[in-house]
């Protein structure tokens, strides 16, 4: 991994649904062994033509918007029992952290419909379910979109892939009488600082409402014993997947955790730095802590 990564801007996957994978522990036909199920909605990275066609910026400027190799991070996920399901379309191109219709109607040259959430402060910031901008508040399209252009992207990556996420959900949640849902995300070392000074990672659960104390206190006092350090939904408190699963008194709970950038990546080239071994080896690590708490109980 010297380099970045090329960018899968006109082919889809090979194989599968094109907007996600999913990495089950055992075969799909089988009750999944844990309740935890890993996420990376912001790692992928296809850049289909329709959007690069519209677009003002060159690929490797959007890509600075990607949670960059997240999904590598936590790849050993099903290994030690959790179920992972990672984004394939870049969130420049579908944000699925974001609701479907979270859109900004000064991108589009025709009006939304009247469902559309366009005051949202994501919104407001350039960050909607279809991204207005990426770093340093660069705008990413030459043009104005159209509506049909969002159904299509929504159609495409989002809908489908939270239709599989409930499933894994409801799967979880029938084997074992809870699941436990870890959406895994990235911030630029710059976001990190204002979390505090040498902030190293943030659990986001929504001020408590997304996920039970016995989760993020686990995770929490996990990440603190191989030397992080870790602060509590400041700058973020969680986002959409986190806000729309977390339901602890269904006993369904979600939990964000964001990845100071630094930690793993060059940030300026795109690859990943000598932290990188170091990061995944302790994420890898926490996951085998997860796996095998009984949260049937603790939760």
């Amino acid at each position: 991994m010297s380099a970045v990564e090329p960018l899968d801007v006109a082919q889809p996957p090979p194989a599968g649904p094109a907007g996600f994978e999913v990495r089950r522990p055992g075969p799909a036909e089988t009750p999944p062994p844990t309740p935890v199920i890993f996420a990376s909605p912001h790692s992928g990275r296809l850049y289909p033509d329709d959007m690069m066609a519209a677009a003002a910026l060159d690929s490797r400027a959007i890509r600075r918007s990607e949670d960059a190799f997240v999904d590598q991070l936590v790849e050993a996920a099903p290994a030690a029992g959790a179920t992972l399901i990672t984004a394939r379309y870049a969130r420049a191109y579908m944000d699925v952290n974001r609701e479907a219709f979270e859109l900004d109607p000064a991108m589009f040259a025709d009006a939304l419909p009247d469902f559309a959430r366009s005051r949202t402060a994501r919104v407001a910031a350039g960050l909607g379910a279809i991204a207005k901008v990426v770093s340093e508040g660069q705008e990413i399209y030459a043009r104005k979109l159209t509506f049909a252009e969002a159904q299509a992207r929504i159609d495409l990556a989002h809908r489908p892939y939270h239709q599989t996420l409930e499933s894994l959900i409801a799967e979880a949640k029938a084997a074992h009488g809870v699941a436990v849902l870890v959406d895994w995300h990235s911030m630029p070392s710059l976001a990190a600082r204002v979390a505090g000074a040498g902030c190293d990672m943030v659990l986001g659960d929504r001020f408590g409402a997304a996920c039970g104390e016995a989760l993020t206190g686990r995770v929490e006092k996990e990440l603190e014993a191989r030397g992080y350090r870790v602060v509590r939904n400041t700058p973020y408190a969680g986002g959409y997947t986190t806000e729309h699963y977390g339901r602890p008194a269904r006993r369904v709970h979600a939990l964000q955790i964001e990845l100071n950038r630094a930690l793993y990546l060059d940030e300026e080239a795109l690859t990943p730095n000598a932290g990188f071994a170091r990061l995944k080896a302790d994420i890898e690590a926490l996951t085998a802590a997860l796996t095998a708490e009984d949260w049937t109980t603790r939760l």
